[in-house]
Parts: structure tokens; C-alpha cells; sequence
């Protein structure tokens, strides 16, 4: 899930794609969430100033503003830019600020996944209806945690162990984050995660329950 015009080779052709997805997805200075595929409406939640580029420090802010703790966040954003920038900077140099590229986020998507982004990082609604039909057999519109365990190992592609992790960590992150009190995922949570908008669910929600309980601290 961990978060376009196709990848081409040369260096001209990757100009051009840049400069196309720059035109197509920036208006005014400002990100068109209309004309970006799921998978960077994903990513770009993490990217805290909207300039096209995710930083380690701004995939942190977006782990905090979510409810995760300090530790983890640090953890998972170093974890996360160090393994996939490289990735979403072909042609270009080393970086040690480890910058990951909203645009080319299609190209660190990993195996053993659900294949509900395509090789573009376009929603695929077939295959998002195939994690339920499967896969939930206590609620057909939720997964237990038990239910999501069976359909990581039914996903898992032989010897990808880099596929496995990955897929692991997402998914218990993402139950751990926005399960019911009854520890279910709903369809309608984890839907909201291909495009991102349950990031900001969270956060708006997080949010709210910290300002509450500062007035209620008040005197």
C-alpha cells in the first residue's frame, strides 16, 4: 500500500514525465487530488507541506498526527525513506535526506500485496471487492485479525521476504490504527487507506479528542 505515467528509461523520457505529472497535478502551486491516482493521493498525506516530496522528518509528523507513538514513528520513517527513495528517484543521485517522490510512488510498490493498485498506482475495484469476498468469513464487511493473518500468508509470494515484512507491517498498522472496539477492520476503513482520505480521518479525529481534552483541563 505504502504509497502516474509509466517509468521510462531514459533520462528524456523521464523528464517529460516529470514535467507532465507537474503540469497535470499542480494548479496555482497548490496539488489537484483530481488528477492523482490513488496510490499518491496515499502517499501524499505524509507529505505535511505539499511540494511533491516526502521527507523523513514529514513521514514522522504523519505517523504522530495518526496516534503513533514517538518510537515508532522514528522507527517506521527511517525505515520507510531510507528503503523506498532510492526508488522513486530513478536518474537522479544519492540523497542522504532520503527524499521519496510523490509522483513516482508507483514504483516501490512490493509483492505479496493485494494487487488493488495497479503497476500505476490506480485503484482497482475488483480486486478490493476479492479482499472481502475471500477473505471475511465472520462479517462480510470486516476483517477480524485472525481473517487479515490468513490473507497475508495466502498473498505472500514465494521467497519475498522483503514482500512479507512489508505487507505485514502495513496491515498491522493499519488494523492497529483503525479498528472498531470489537477489533474489526471495516470494508469502509481500510477502502478509505488506498486513497489516503482515512489518514485524514484519523488525524481530523485525533485532533478533535486532543482539544477537547485540553478544555476540559481548563479551569
Amino acid at each position: 500500500m505504502f504509497f502516474c505515467f509509466c517509468f521510462c528509461e531514459s533520462k528524456k523520457g523521464l523528464c517529460m514525465e516529470t514535467y507532465l505529472w507537474d503540469y497535470v497535478v499542480y494548479v496555482g502551486g497548490k496539488l489537484d487530488k483530481e488528477k492523482m491516482t490513488a496510490l499518491e493521493k496515499h502517499v501524499s498525506f505524509f507529505d505535511r507541506n505539499k511540494d511533491g516530496t516526502v521527507y523523513p522528518w514529514e513521514t514522522y509528523q504523519g505517523f504522530r498526527a495518526l496516534g503513533t507513538g514517538r518510537l515508532l514513528a522514528a522507527f517506521v520513517a527511517i525505515f520507510i525513506n531510507m528503503g523506498l527513495s532510492k526508488k522513486t528517484r530513478p536518474g537522479k543521485g544519492f540523497s542522504p535526506l532520503f527524499p521519496i517522490d510523490v509522483k513516482n510512488s508507483h514504483l516501490c510498490m512490493h509483492g505479496s500485496d493485494t494487487d488493488v493498485y495497479d503497476d500505476d498506482g490506480r485503484f482497482v475495484e475488483s480486486k478490493f471487492e476479492e479482499i472481502f469476498n475471500k477473505h471475511a468469513r465472520t462479517h462480510k464487511d470486516a476483517l477480524t485479525a485472525e481473517e487479515i493473518q490468513k490473507m497475508l500468508k495466502t498473498n505472500r509470494d514465494p521467497f519475498d521476504i522483503t514482500g512479507w515484512l512489508s505487507d505485514y507491517g502495513e496491515w498491522k498498522i493499519l488494523h492497529t490504527l483503525a479498528q472498531d472496539k470489537n477489533g474489526l477492520l471495516s470494508e469502509k476503513s481500510v477502502r478509505a487507506i488506498y486513497d489516503g482520505s482515512l489518514f485524514h480521518q484519523l488525524e481530523k479525529k485525533r485532533s478533535s479528542s486532543s482539544s477537547r481534552g485540553k478544555k476540559q483541563k481548563l479551569p
